[in-house]
């Protein structure tokens, strides 16, 4: 490398920065429905936060007495993976992560950030190391917390948050206990990584392109029945006549005006995320707003009893939920 480029771009800096920053970009290359709604900046951000509060807890262990391999091996890959995962969990709580796609791209961002940061302090303070180090540190370590944080991530969603931090933890911890050679595990690493989170990826979205098919017809063909005067011989309308004893007519009609607007929201984001799989601009619809503040309003004005009533009727996957906390965001 020229002397001037090594003075700007130290050449250790590119082994252990751009790895996981390839690899990365390749996850938000894959994501053809755009569905990561931060961006990767503020992910990475929160990644070096979490990054600088487990180094300081980690130091203070060790002033504290703690053994260094005990730390290596178990109680660093514990807060590490902890810390990872409490932005992952903030954002699984307030519904900003809808499938297993962007669960996998923001997790992986985090992780990223982490080791960004993580690989930053080790730059400044090993001048001297030879390049064989930083290749492990950007090909294995690095990719390694972009990784298991998005492992977590992936089965938090899909399964249970304590079964994705055991599996997160376990992975980090063996990769600390260098029961193989550093090269060996980084290969391993390599080789291991990639296919798995393109396997995700492929499944992933081949169930929500599954789901919007089917949802996007089932909607449809309710708010059709809704539009044309069907809908009292429908078996939906059928079911909401049928409770007409325990209801009141002006409730009832509120039911009614709650099942319009979540079906009528539905498809509209439905039909954003069609949009952008097919890399058209979706612009910001006025109405969204309206329909979500009356569509609150109705909410309360039927009640947990009405809205209990409805469930049968009503969409209640993760995915539905997702997609209005989505519009009210702004798409």
């Amino acid at each position: 490398m020229p002397h001037y480029l090594r003075v700007l771009i130290p050449f250790e800096a590119v082994l252990g920065f751009l790895p996981v920053t390839l690899f990365l970009l390749s996850l938000l290359y894959l994501d053809s429905f755009k569905l990561v709604r931060l961006t990767v900046v503020q992910l990475i951000l929160y990644g070096c936060v979490v990054a600088v509060i487990g180094f300081g807890l980690n130091h203070w262990l060790l002033q504290m007495g703690l053994d260094r391999r005990m730390l290596t091996r178990f109680v660093a890959p514990a807060i590490e993976e902890t810390l990872k995962a409490i932005p992952v969990l903030i954002m699984l709580r307030t519904r900003r992560i809808g499938f297993l796609i962007d669960a996998a791209i923001d997790a992986f961002a985090i992780g990223a950030g982490f080791a960004l940061a993580e690989n930053l302090y080790y730059l400044s303070r090993l001048t001297d190391a030879p390049p064989a180090l930083w290749v492990v540190r950007g090909f294995g370590t690095a990719v390694m917390h972009g990784g298991t944080t998005a492992i977590f991530a992936i089965i938090a969603k899909s399964r249970s948050v304590p079964l994705g931090w055991l599996i997160a933890f376990g992975l980090h911890s063996l990769f600390n206990h260098f029961i193989l050679s550093p090269a060996i595990s980084t290969v391993v690493i390599i080789l291991v990584l990639p296919p798995l989170m393109v396997f995700v990826f492929s499944q992933s979205e081949r169930h929500l392109r599954s789901w919007l098919g089917t949802g996007f017809d089932l909607d449809a063909a309710l708010l059709r029945a809704m539009n044309t005067g069907e809908f009292a011989q429908s078996p939906a309308g059928q079911y909401l006549q049928s409770l007409r004893d325990h209801f009141e007519g002006p409730v009832l009609a509120d039911m009614l005006c709650f099942l319009r607007l979540q079906t009528e929201l539905s498809l509209r984001m439905k039909g954003v995320l069609m949009l952008r799989e097919s890399g058209f601009p979706v612009k910001r619809d006025a109405e969204v707003g309206e329909k979500l503040a009356e569509l609150h309003y109705v909410k309360e004005s039927i009640g947990k009893t009405g809205e209990l009533a409805l469930a049968p009727l009503l969409h209640r996957s993760p995915q539905d939920l997702w997609e209005l906390q989505v519009l009210e965001h702004g798409e």
